[in-house]
């Protein structure tokens, strides 16, 4: 391995670790006050501030020890970490991370950024006052408990020092040694007899702690009266774990009434000897422990009459009270530390529920995926020859090939899901973007994420910073008012931005809420009549006028400024879902906030589709449209319009689209009797039934873009490979949709899914 790959390795260490910090920041900022936390923050930095030096990054390292002596501060109490304080150490992570990109891409770091944080965080460290630099209300004064030296207490200079036994606390308490168990463990017949081990029993035990093991063989008779079915050996192990006795038993729970168990605790050197050891009587007068006059007395006769049992006396007594400020302490100390270890041990179970990770190049991934969707292909191919061959589909030759599919879809779910990664990176990232654009405009927000960890294709991930990013500085700049605003109108001066992820039908909704004004509908449309985006006498529901803000150079804001104006940000967003093959819809209520609602696939590689038959073309329809198949009947066929169908379903009536005629396969429309009806749902389109000529079946195909091999084609959304070998559309149905409400086919309109 040459440098270069370490220093690479380096930098990937420092993604995690920057992402570590930031949420142990953001955390303290919630109230957190674990120690834990603290320590995982501070040892973010240090990790980072040693990398760095040993690839000689100095400017990352400069800046990484004036930060890391901060938190050092914080670390040991003499920094409160206050609203304010953690305002700086945010901005300062976020300078760090902009240094480390900075080394790692060969760019630069605007240098009087830098110099100002380094000033604040090391005026912190000194227990100075700091002035924020960021145009939102400047922190209040922070003091430090140690920044005034005490004043001279006589005319010599002296000075009082402060010290606190408290840090020498830990190193009081005893090191208690891990027990020793001897046990006895003799299996009985009926132990084997129910499937059970003895091997595995004592492999189990092994895993506890550390053990020596004897295996008695005195019962063992010769060959010619062995009974097979017989237990005859018995095992004395001697094992050392901090388990206990019911983590021992635990190991034989299913076995302990099919066999004799026999667990003795095995008492250390050190206390064998203190039970060994007899007592020695000593003549003492308890009553000289009780205090009063009678007592000094018998003190005092004992010190004449016998020097040695004065000294006995005397040392008791400062025994006494020695004992009784330490269990005092004690008692203190286990009072306070009670919280600290129960959140200690709820770390300890969490660190040991983390699995072992690997290191894997995305490249050897993504080739591994792209040789299992091959396999996919071919695995299809070779069902569909021995279809066609065998009429009956019970010989051997048949039954294998199930089993096969059956294996060849767990390998792709499992390869899939080793592509798949949390969207906790791209919604830390949003942190910083609510921080920097609401200091900027001088609104005080807060951004609450849920669902981090839910896991989406990585080839998503990497395609959601940006719509994301477009959609958080509309929601800051537009959506959530000022302070005065929302105070005048009853609401928290600040404002709340949720950002959540979690699955449904096979696909990840990511919702983005915040609680401002709401879009207001009037304004939006005025600016689309000024636009000529609308006629003034258009008739418009709301979701319409809402649906108005994704519209190409549309934007509501009176000037042009760095965060607004231009109309390219919702354009982009809209954009960028479609070209993920996903779906975006709004909800708004004025003055209580609007929610973006976006439908991703999870991932661009696979599908499951049903495949069918129109006009002689092979189409498959994602599976996650479909709500359900119906044969139509001619009772429930109704015209409506010159050209417009009909079809009741369940005292209901639904549109019927051909989608034949839409995609322009065949010059009239079909017989609906003829057919068969997919009832599928669409974002923003409401329910329609799909008209198709026939169901070939359900099955999973690997999306191929067509885009990237031929070119895009309206109202098809990418393309597969069947198992006969011929190439299958498939197809886009929101595309569909929108061409039955009279909307023509654009590539725009397209959801082209990449894979």
């Amino acid at each position: 391995m040459d440098m270069n790959e370490i220093k690479e390795i380096f930098f990937q260490e420092c993604e995690e670790q920057l992402a570590e910090l930031e949420s142990g920041l953001l955390k303290l900022n919630d109230g957190d006050r674990d120690p834990e936390t603290v320590n995982a923050v501070f040892r973010a930095v240090h990790s980072i501030k040693g990398g760095a030096g040993a690839f000689g990054l100095d400017d990352l390292v400069a800046f990484a020890h004036v930060f890391e002596t901060t938190l050092d501060c914080v670390r040991s109490n003499k920094l409160e970490p206050t609203q304010d304080v953690l305002k700086v150490m945010l901005r300062s992570a976020d300078v760090l991370a902009d240094l480390t990109n900075a080394a790692r891409d060969g760019g630069s770091v605007d240098e009087s950024r830098t110099r100002g944080l380094v000033k604040e965080l090391e005026a912190l460290a000194n227990g100075e006052t700091v002035q924020a630099s960021a145009p939102a209300a400047a922190p209040a004064a922070i003091k430090a408990p140690a920044a005034a030296a005490p004043k001279p207490t006589d005319e010599s200079g002296f000075q009082p020092v402060l010290f606190s036994f408290s840090d020498f606390a830990d190193d009081t308490t005893p090191l208690m040694e891990t027990p020793t168990f001897q046990i006895t463990f003799k299996p009985h017949a009926s132990l084997y007899s129910k499937g059970n081990e003895a091997a595995l029993l004592l492999r189990d035990l092994s895993r506890i702690g550390e053990m020596s093991i004897n295996c008695d063989l005195s019962e063992l008779p010769t060959l010619d009266k062995l009974d097979p079915e017989a237990s005859y050996l018995s095992w004395t192990v001697s094992i050392t774990t901090d388990k206990g006795e019911e983590g021992i038993r635990s190991v034989f729970e299913f076995a302990e009434w099919d066999c004799d168990l026999e667990i003795t605790p095995v008492l250390s050197d050190a206390a064998a000897e203190e039970e060994e050891l007899p007592m020695i009587p000593v003549p003492f007068d308890l009553s000289a422990l009780d205090g009063g006059p009678e007592a000094d007395t018998a003190v005092e006769a004992a010190m004449v009459e016998e020097p040695f049992v004065a000294a006995a006396v005397e040392a008791a007594v400062a025994t006494t009270q020695i004992a009784q400020s330490v269990n005092a302490a004690i008692e203190k100390r286990e009072a306070a530390a009670a919280p600290a270890a129960a959140q200690a041990n709820a770390n300890a179970a969490a660190n040991a529920s983390a699995g072992q990770t690997i290191r894997v190049d995305l490249d050897r991934v993504d080739r591994l995926i792209n040789l299992v969707g091959e396999l996919v292909i071919n695995q299809a191919m070779l069902s569909q020859s021995v279809i066609e061959n065998d009429a009956s589909g019970t010989s051997a030759v048949n039954m294998g090939l199930d089993e096969l599919q059956q294996l060849t879809r767990e390998i792709q779910d499992s390869v899939m899901a080793i592509r798949a990664q949390p969207v906790k990176p791209v919604f830390q990232r949003m942190s910083r973007i609510v921080r920097e654009v609401a200091d900027m405009i001088g609104k005080q927000i807060r951004l609450v994420t849920e669902g981090e960890n839910t896991e989406v294709d990585k080839t998503v991930i990497d395609k959601l910073a940006e719509p994301l990013t477009h959609m958080i500085r509309n929601a800051v700049d537009h959506g959530i008012e000022t302070p005065e605003k929302r105070e005048a109108a009853g609401k928290n001066p600040e404002g709340t931005i949720k950002l959540s992820a979690k699955h449904r039908s096979g696909r990840i909704l990511i919702e983005l809420q915040d609680d401002g004004a709401g879009i207001n509908r009037e304004r939006v449309r005025q600016k689309a009549i000024d636009n000529d985006l609308i006629a003034a006498d258009a008739n418009l529901t709301d979701e319409e006028i809402d649906n108005l803000i994704f519209a190409p150079g549309f934007s509501t804001a009176d000037k042009i400024s760095d965060i607004s104006g231009r109309g390219v940000g919702m354009d982009v967003v809209k954009r960028s879902i479609q070209a993920l093959g996903g779906r975006i819809s709004i909800s708004s209520r004025p003055g209580h906030g609007s929610t973006f609602t976006m439908s991703l696939p999870l991932t661009l590689a696979v599908l499951d589709g049903m495949v069918v038959t129109v006009a002689g073309q092979t189409l498959v329809v994602p599976l996650t449209a479909i709500v359900e198949t119906l044969q139509p009947e001619a009772k429930n066929i109704h015209s409506f319009g010159s050209n417009q169908r009909l079809i009741s379903i369940r005292n209901s009536f639904c549109p019927l689209v051909d989608v034949g005629r839409v995609l322009n396969f065949r010059p009239t429309q079909a017989d609906p009797v003829e057919g068969v009806a997919l009832l599928v749902e669409s974002e923003g389109g409401g329910q329609r039934a799909l008209m198709v000529d026939a169901i070939q079946g359900q099955r999973q195909v690997v999306i191929k873009s067509l885009e990237a091999n031929y070119t895009h084609v309206p109202g098809i959304a990418a393309a597969t490979i069947l198992g006969d070998g011929r190439v299958a559309l498939i197809l886009d149905v929101d595309a569909i949709v929108s061409a039955s409400r009279g909307q023509p086919l654009k590539q725009e309109m397209s959801l082209a899914a990449t894979g």
